[in-house]
């Protein structure tokens, strides 16, 4: 007798499933290699596309590696279609490097939200940092116009929200009025996640609970170590999903956590740096991921929101 054919059925999540599409690195943690392993720390079933996939980041001498395409991407969404595993709580985006691939990638939030209507679409706008675009700049156009519309929250650094509002953010005040601006062409949470004002380092978020009232807002100082960093952009964004999915209705305590979570990681990954003999000033350093996991977890806050009035 022949025997009856096993079926894969997937579960659904209690606590989350993420579509995650960002790049991959074999070696190292960015992108997707920096943002899965924290939301599956703080309960979330993480499904990642990797939109590219290199042996390491470009910040080293040389890289290797595959560029995924629009129709690749396209081609993966039609295969989790037509096996019924669709259903997501949350998009996560990251860096994309073409209009054509961007373009896709707004196919496939109207694509999950014709299954899940109530899905949070989380976008890290990544475009460029300190003066430097990273990406063509007619990905910007496209941002403005097309993306930041079905965001439900966008976590730009100070350059991206100078590029997609036209504003110049050399004050606390300056950094509002962006985040308003924002919020008038679609998303209800807007996070500045970095921005150098008045040689500090801030954090500004802002919210709307309904579209009737007016955004809540504040800030958070971010203590400057003197290191750079590659991946804590993604991790950033990652940590903000993690935490406002837990508290929906407290952006600042949300906040409060992720920066709180991420100061502790990069602590530790000085440390380590120091203990090998390394001098952390002089390069680029690999955030110590998996060793810093229960800072991740149960963070201490140690960096406090203040309101605005």
């Amino acid at each position: 007798m022949a025997r009856p054919p096993i079926l894969s059925v997937a579960l659904p999540s209690d606590t989350g499933r993420v579509l995650s599409i960002q790049s991959h690195t074999v070696q190292g943690y960015v992108g997707n290699k920096s943002a899965v392993f924290p939301l599956q720390l703080l309960g979330f079933d993480v499904d990642p596309i990797n939109s590219v996939q290199f042996s390491n980041h470009t910040g080293y001498p040389k890289f290797r590696g595959q560029v995924l395409n629009g129709n690749q991407l396209w081609d993966l969404i039609e295969g989790l279609e037509e096996n019924e595993l669709l259903h997501y709580t949350h998009l996560l985006t990251g860096y994309i490097g073409s209009v054509s691939f961007l373009n896709t990638v707004l196919q496939v939030v109207d694509k999950l939200r014709s299954v899940n209507p109530d899905l949070i679409y989380v976008c890290d706008p990544v475009l460029g940092d300190e003066g430097k675009l990273y990406v063509p700049q007619d990905l910007v156009s496209v941002y403005q116009e097309k993306v930041v519309p079905v965001a439900s929250m966008l976590t730009p650094n100070q350059f991206e929200v100078e590029l997609l509002t036209g504003l110049r953010i050399t004050s606390e005040q300056d950094g509002l009025k962006a985040c308003n601006t924002l919020h008038s062409a679609g998303p209800r949470k807007v996070i500045i996640t970095s921005a150098l004002i008045e040689d500090k380092l801030l954090l500004i978020g802002s919210y709307k609970r309904t579209e009737e009232q007016p955004p809540e807002q504040f800030k958070i100082e971010i203590p400057k170590i003197p290191a750079y960093f590659t991946g804590t952009g993604d991790l950033t964004t990652a940590l903000l999903l993690g935490w406002s999915n837990k508290y929906p209705d407290n952006l600042e305590k949300a906040a409060e956590l992720a920066v709180s979570s991420l100061q502790a990681l990069l602590r530790r990954t000085v440390e380590d740096y120091k203990r090998a003999g390394f001098d952390p000033a002089s390069s680029s350093l690999e955030i110590r991921l998996i060793q810093s996991q229960d800072e991740i977890r149960n963070p201490r806050v140690t960096c406090n929101a203040m309101k605005y009035k």
